[in-house]
């Protein structure tokens, strides 16, 4: 059996399953019916031989002046340069890299205390799995609430935090303490007059107290939806509908009062509350609209008789005048004549008589 050694590579000689040496460049012969084995290997990056232990190798001083030998602590991880390059990540206890045409160095990391060195290079923890450490991002608005085995160590602000897995569980409980909406929609309350009217109102309010909040409520958007729903109820089921229509400011007044009083144990801060519409049921909405029909023609007909009577009024006015004063008569006479004649195009005259006369006649003055 012929066996060629490139420039780059190493051969392990096996006879019978048992290690003999290593070959490096070159040609060999060896009889494999004598029982000999050579397994041929690029001398980069990691020790592939698999077929005896490295503590086998380890006894070959040739094998030993070509690698660098790993041994990686409990709570550490190994990050391997080659060429001054980091490479790989090494979990092994034990693990041999060549070093002979590619310079090999391992450097350590520390896993044991949770916080994540801010030395680690975020390039390296591309190269590192994410099963061994958390990454927590927190943005502008945000608080973020600690906790290491289930016991809360920290609040964090807005930015980006690493946190190691090895010793501690971590888990992070973020909380939004932007401005929030809270729509209450299609309300459906009796009044105290039995008229069954919908509701919709909106309200804003914004997270107070984080820690109490994460620690006691659960789904505190929904426990603020029901409390709002009972208050209304409570409210609208004391008045008419008449009252409700003529009160609706008042009713977000009542609302708002009423949900500051209780907004601590909500862990909250109730900004508004407001009612958006009030939908009424079709038949009154139609008796409704009737009425109002009913009350803007009554208006219009009262103004209609009020001027009605101003100029009347003012008719009798002028009457009065003109039978005190001869004057203003045949003033008010020659300006009716004015606008009579603006109004012909021709005059024909017949008869005996001048033109005023026969005007007069016309006129029967």
């Amino acid at each position: 059996m012929r066996i060629n050694v490139n420039q780059t590579q190493c051969g392990f000689v096996m006879k019978n399953g048992c290690y003999e040496k290593m070959i490096f460049a070159g040609t060999y012969h060896y009889p494999a019916c004598m029982g000999y084995k050579v397994t041929i290997e690029e001398m980069r990056g990691r020790v592939g031989f698999k077929e005896v232990p490295l503590k086998v190798l380890k006894e070959d001083a040739a094998f030993m002046s070509r690698v660098t030998m790993v041994e990686v602590p409990e709570g550490q991880l190994g990050i391997l340069y080659i060429n001054h390059a980091a490479s790989a990540v090494v979990t092994d206890r034990e693990a041999a890299y060549w070093n002979v045409w590619e310079p090999c160095e391992l450097r350590f990391i520390d896993m044991r205390e949770p916080v994540m060195d801010r030395n680690v290079e975020k390039n390296l923890l591309r190269l590192i799995a994410q099963q061994y450490y958390k990454k927590i991002e927190i943005l502008p608005g945000e608080m973020g609430l600690l906790y290491q085995d289930n016991i809360l160590t920290d609040e964090l602000g807005p930015g980006t935090y690493y946190y190691w897995l090895y010793a501690r569980d971590v888990l992070c409980r973020i909380v939004d303490l932007k401005m929030k909406e809270l729509e209450i929609s299609g309300q459906e309350i009796l009044t105290a007059d039995r008229v069954g009217i919908r509701l919709n109102l909106t309200a804003t309010y914004r997270i107070a107290d984080p820690k109490r909040l994460v620690e006691t409520i659960k789904g505190v958007e929904n426990q603020l939806y029901t409390r709002i729903q009972l208050i209304v109820r409570e409210y609208v089921g004391r008045y008419r509908l008449d009252e409700i229509l003529e009160q609706k400011e008042a009713i977000s007044g009542f609302l708002a009062q009423r949900m500051r009083e209780e907004q601590e144990q909500y862990c909250v801060e109730v900004q508004t509350i407001g009612i958006k519409d009030i939908i009424l049921p079709g038949e009154i909405r139609d008796i409704m609209n009737t009425v109002l029909i009913a009350e803007k023609r009554a208006q219009a007909n009262v103004i209609t008789r009020r001027e009605e009577v101003a100029s009347t009024r003012s008719l009798l006015n002028t009457a009065k005048l003109m039978d005190e004063n001869k004057t203003l008569y045949k003033l008010k006479e020659l300006e009716c004549l004015e606008r009579i004649c603006t109004q012909v195009g021709n005059i024909s005259v017949a008869g005996s008589g001048t033109l005023i006369q026969q005007l007069r006649e016309l006129m029967g003055t």
